[in-house]
């Protein structure tokens, strides 16, 4: 690779892609249930309880590509 990216950046880089945008995508499909009525709390949960594992997962690879540099 090259600017210093390593193969295994570039997969963390992929991967956190991928991750944000399947989060972006419950985010839109839980406002579309909540829009259209839904009374599927179970349904509604479950996406939810997913988003944020996505969102813990999101994090915990941005901490691999950018960690805390102690000053």
């Amino acid at each position: 690779m090259h600017d210093g990216m390593t193969l295994a950046d570039a997969e963390l880089k992929k991967r956190l892609k991928i991750l944000e945008q399947e989060h972006r995508d419950l985010d839109m499909a839980i406002e579309a249930l909540h829009s259209a009525g839904s009374f599927d709390q179970l349904q509604i949960l479950r996406m939810k309880k997913r988003k944020l594992l996505l969102r813990d997962q999101i994090r915990h690879l941005e901490d691999q590509i950018l960690p805390d540099i102690i000053a």
